[in-house]
């Protein structure tokens, strides 16, 4: 890997004390939603990014969510934990996604969009496998963050940006001016952070499921439907559709559940 991007993850803070009692609770066999929503309250942040999520019409929760217990009552443990994640390590690591011609915010709605998407088809395809998945999908792209640093710090933005305006590819861009992809660099963040290794190398191989361990193949191959079909350049667009929906038919997946569940996040979005 890259040396300077090896130094960046080495250096990077510990991840929030918050984030480390969520986790606990969230691990335990008699952790409750009340002792979870009472730590969320801890922290500011997390509170504003819970109830703006809860509040977004990608989750279709259909009313006004004002208070943290409601939140988490609604998006369960799992869920509530992966949202306060996703918003610590995007501040933890600085965003500034210009080479990828997009703004924080709408590489964060990117994310939750993806996170939506595998929520609701995991939910029917593989319930077991449905919380590693959506915590899978909302992070996937976090790599994204340290490669666009990267790339200013190379001064090739415009270079870059202009090659991801055309691509159907997104990882090959980044490989060739990287040779790294978002793929490899968000697994060795989350590895650098202690992640279960099960989610880790699903990342890892979401660009190359074919080379995935049987024990990861279908998560891998999961996230990359999700990500093909909502690429930062052009969520959600015919093209990419269409992709993931040939991709998840080749992968033995019901891709007529999958585009169902596109449709009814198009009609949200």
């Amino acid at each position: 890997m890259n040396e300077s991007i090896v130094n960046r993850i080495k250096s990077l803070p510990p991840l929030p004390k918050t984030l480390i009692k969520m986790q606990k609770i969230c691990d335990k066999p008699d952790g409750t939603v009340s002792e979870l929503a009472e730590v969320v309250s801890e922290d500011p942040m997390i509170v504003a990014n819970l109830l703006k999520s809860a509040n977004s019409p990608l989750y279709g929760f259909g009313k006004d969510i004002q208070s943290v217990a409601q939140a988490v009552s609604l998006f369960g443990m799992s869920m509530t934990h992966s949202i306060a994640l996703s918003g610590a390590v995007r501040k933890l690591l600085n965003v500034d996604m210009a080479p990828y011609g997009i703004s924080p915010d709408e590489f964060a709605n990117i994310s939750s969009m993806q996170a939506s998407l595998m929520r609701n088809w995991y939910a029917k395809v593989n319930p077991a496998k449905k919380d590693i998945l959506v915590l899978a999908a909302l992070m996937q792209e976090t790599g994204k963050i340290v490669l666009a640093d990267e790339i200013i710090q190379n001064n090739e933005t415009e270079p870059f940006k202009a090659d991801i305006e055309m691509t159907h590819n997104i990882a090959q861009v980044e490989h060739s001016f990287m040779n790294e992809t978002t793929a490899t660099v968000t697994a060795a963040i989350f590895k650098h952070w202690g992640f279960d290794p099960v989610l880790v190398e699903s990342i890892n191989y979401s660009d190359t499921p074919n080379k995935a361990t049987d024990e990861i193949r279908e998560n891998a191959i999961a996230l990359n439907i999700v990500k093909t079909a909502i690429p930062v350049n052009r969520p959600l667009n015919e093209v990419a559709v269409m992709s993931a929906l040939k991709k998840a038919q080749s992968a033995g997946l019901d891709h007529e559940l999958l585009e169902d569940e596109i449709d009814a996040l198009i009609a949200r979005v």
